[in-house]
C-alpha cells in the first residue's frame, strides 16, 4: 500500500513537471512571435518614413515645428477653392488641428525646387499680425509643391461682404479691416530688405480671424509660377476685376499693382458691391472703380457707399462717422485705383491718410 502511494506521488510530480515545461515553452514561443511582429512593424514604419524622405522634402517654419510629412500627406483634406495654378484644401490632422494647404501643380511651377528655395525661405520668415504665416513647405519628387498655413474659421472677406452680415456694414468693422489690410501690405512693401509684391491681392485672399482681424494670404505665390501660369493668373484677375490697367501692356507685378487691388478692396468694403458687375449692360459701368468714379462726377453720392454705414451702432448710440468721412475714404480708394500708376499713393501715404480718417471718426 505504501509503495502504491509513492508510485502515485511520482507520477503526479512527473506530470506536473511536464506540464510546467510545456507552459514555459508556449510562453517563450509567443514572446518570440510578438517580438518578431514588433520588429517587422518597426521596420515597416522605418521603411515608410524613408519612402516619405525619398519622395519629397518638408521644410518647417515658426509655428510648424511639430508637423511631419505624415501629418500633412496623410491628413484627410476638403477642397475649399480652386484656381488656374492649384487647389486649396482644408486638412484635418489627427491631433484635431486644422490647416490650410495650398497645392501648386507641377505644370505651373517655375522650375526645379532649388530654383525657388530662396523664395520659400523669404516667405517663411514673414511674420506680421495681419499676414497669414507660412508654417511649412513640402516639395514632391514629381515637382508638386504644398504650402502649409493655419486655418481661419471665419472664412474670407469676399464671403463676409457678400453674405450681407450686419457687421460688414458697420463703419467700425469696415475701418478695422481696412486698416489691418493696409498694415499687412505696408509690412510687405517697406519692412523687409527687399519689398515683397503680393501679386494676387483680392478680397478672397483676405482671411478673417477673431473680431474680424484680417490676414492677407497668398502673397508671393506668383514667384513660384512659370510664365504660362502667370498669364492664366492675370486673366483670372481680369475676370474678377483686380487687374491693374498697366498689366495689359506689361506682365510685371509691382507695389503699384498691389495698390490698385487694395483700392478695389476698399471700395468693396464701403459699398458692399462686387468688383465686376456681372449684370451690367452696354450702357452700364462694368468695373467697380469706374462705377464709383462716375457716380462721384455726376454727384450721385448715394451710390458711392452702403447707407447702413451711417446708421447707429446698434447699441442705442449715435454713429461715429458722417458722410464727409465716408466720402474721404471713398476718394482715397479711388486714388489707389488711378489708371496711372504714378498717380497712386504709396502704402505709407495710404496708412497716414487712413489714420487721419480714423481720428476724425473716433
Amino acid at each position: 500500500m505504501k509503495k502504491q502511494h509513492i508510485l502515485i506521488l511520482i507520477v503526479t510530480l512527473s506530470s506536473s513537471f511536464v506540464l510546467l515545461i510545456i507552459i514555459l515553452f508556449l510562453i517563450c514561443l509567443c514572446t518570440r512571435k510578438y517580438s518578431s511582429r514588433k520588429n517587422k512593424s518597426c521596420d515597416k514604419e522605418a521603411t515608410n518614413e524613408e519612402e516619405y524622405k525619398e519622395s519629397g522634402d518638408f521644410i518647417k517654419f515658426e509655428g510648424g515645428e511639430e508637423l511631419t510629412c505624415f501629418d500633412i500627406l496623410d491628413a484627410p483634406g476638403e477642397v475649399i477653392g480652386k484656381s488656374s495654378y492649384g487647389t486649396l484644401y482644408r486638412a484635418n490632422l489627427l491631433n484635431d488641428d486644422v490647416l490650410l494647404l495650398r497645392f501648386l501643380r507641377p505644370a505651373c511651377s517655375v522650375g526645379k525646387v532649388q530654383d525657388v528655395m530662396h523664395v520659400v525661405q523669404l516667405l517663411g520668415s514673414v511674420r506680421h499680425p495681419n499676414l497669414v504665416p507660412l508654417r511649412g513647405f513640402y516639395s514632391g519628387s514629381r515637382g508638386e509643391m504644398l504650402l502649409v498655413y493655419p486655418f481661419y474659421k471665419r472664412g474670407n472677406l469676399a464671403q463676409f461682404i457678400r453674405d450681407e452680415n450686419g457687421d460688414s456694414r458697420k463703419w467700425e468693422t469696415i475701418y478695422k479691416i481696412s486698416m489691418g489690410i493696409v498694415k499687412g501690405l505696408d509690412y510687405l512693401h517697406t519692412s523687409l530688405e527687399k519689398p515683397i509684391i503680393h501679386g494676387n491681392l483680392k478680397s478672397k485672399n483676405i482671411l478673417l480671424g477673431r473680431n474680424y482681424q484680417p490676414f492677407g494670404s497668398d502673397f508671393g505665390i506668383h514667384l513660384f509660377l512659370n510664365p504660362i501660369a502667370l498669364q492664366e493668373m492675370l486673366e483670372d484677375a481680369d475676370i474678377e476685376g483686380y487687374k491693374a490697367p498697366e498689366l495689359t501692356k506689361t506682365k510685371d507685378y509691382s507695389t503699384q499693382t498691389d495698390i490698385y487691388n487694395l483700392g478695389v478692396i476698399l471700395l468693396e468694403l464701403v459699398t458692399g458691391k462686387e468688383p465686376v458687375n456681372g449684370k451690367a449692360n452696354c450702357d452700364q459701368d462694368l468695373h467697380l472703380p469706374t462705377l464709383i468714379r462716375n457716380a462721384m462726377l455726376d454727384n450721385r453720392i448715394s451710390d458711392v457707399y452702403h447707407h447702413d454705414v451711417l446708421e447707429d451702432d446698434g447699441k442705442g448710440g449715435l454713429c461715429c462717422v458722417n458722410e464727409d468721412i465716408v466720402i474721404t475714404f471713398v476718394k482715397l480708394a479711388l486714388d489707389c485705383c488711378s489708371p496711372s500708376p504714378s498717380l497712386r499713393p504709396n502704402i505709407k501715404q495710404i496708412c497716414k491718410k487712413l489714420e487721419e480718417i480714423g481720428r476724425k471718426s473716433s
